[in-house]
């Protein structure tokens, strides 16, 4: 059985998705589409925009969202068992799945990325990276940190690997205390908030409105969420789950594991780099992993197709 699953921000690069638009027919007419709707040239940051630009989350967000469905138009959906998205590209996994249309997941995409990126300039926060560590000690090492501001595991990346989120200096003391606790690595990241913690709450009324504002309708293939590492083709559930994933940790290798158990052994990771194939190998090294991200992935499909 297979799942597709689909990566998150810090996925994208200068140049992405350039030789599926330049190749695919199809490609081209989704992503000029796009452009169209969003009323700005999303390809042109896409694939000559400078890094800055590109990493701005309003930016960043729509880039990925968009090289993941270009990059999906050419897989059998009648083959696929579960899909899952990690943080933005569970947007990517709701469209394939068929909840939402391609102009209201681009528009809810474009929206996260604006109050995301709104809140961050508000209320300053970082993120940081703890390798090494037990989920057990890394609870204490939180709760060390917790008097110096707000602070959380933000995503459950895969055994050992987990990112947290917070006040920059809760999250510089957790830091420090990861160290002291035997982490092997520890050490803060280029971000421009505090994702997936208490300090995007302001985003979450605006985020709660304009999920209401687009039709999110049950879905033809289940999904495995985020928040709960559940899978589910509720409407309702889904649009539940796409607010709290805001501020709650991203259970990923929960949500892997969860999808191994109901009989997944195939996951295809459809969109830029291949950090989801990284991760889910450290998650379970049995499984079978492949992605599709370039023109000659898809033309490698078209072939097997033939064959």
């Amino acid at each position: 059985m297979k799942a597709l699953v689909f990566p998150g921000q810090g996925s994208q690069y200068r140049g992405m998705a350039k030789d599926l638009y330049e190749q695919f027919a199809e490609t081209r007419e989704l992503a000029d589409a796009a452009n169209s709707i969003l009323g700005y040239n999303l390809t042109e940051i896409m694939f000559e925009g400078d890094d800055e630009t590109l990493k701005q989350t309003r930016f960043t967000q729509p880039a990925i969202f968009l090289h993941s469905v270009l990059a999906s138009k050419f897989i059998d959906r009648t083959d696929i068992m579960m899909t899952a998205g990690h943080s933005l590209g569970e947007y990517t996994a709701v469209y394939f799945a068929g909840a939402m249309s391609f102009e209201d997941a681009l528009y809810i995409v474009q929206k996260r990325g604006e109050l995301m990126q709104k809140a961050s300039e508000e209320i300053s926060g970082t993120m940081a990276a703890i390798i090494g560590l037990p989920d057990e000690r890394l609870e204490l090492v939180l709760a060390a940190a917790r008097p110096y501001g707000i602070i959380q595991a933000a995503n459950y990346n895969s055994p050992g690997q987990i990112v947290i989120s917070g006040a920059v200096p809760a999250v510089k003391q957790a830091v420090s205390f990861a160290k002291t606790h035997g982490a092997k690595i520890a050490k803060e990241l280029t971000v421009s908030g505090a994702f997936h913690s208490p300090l995007m709450k302001p985003a979450e009324d605006e985020l709660a409105k304009a999920l209401n504002d687009i039709t999110i309708q049950n879905a033809d293939i289940p999904i495995c969420m985020n928040v709960n590492a559940e899978p589910t083709r509720d409407a309702e559930v889904i649009r539940e789950n796409l607010l709290l994933q805001l501020t709650c940790p991203v259970l990923w290798t929960q949500s892997v594991q969860t999808m191994i158990q109901c009989g997944i052994r195939e996951f295809v990771e459809v969109g830029p780099q291949r950090v989801l194939q990284g991760l889910i190998k450290r998650i379970d090294p049995s499984v079978v992993i492949s992605g599709v991200e370039k023109a000659a992935d898809v033309l490698k499909i078209q072939t097997e197709v033939r064959l």
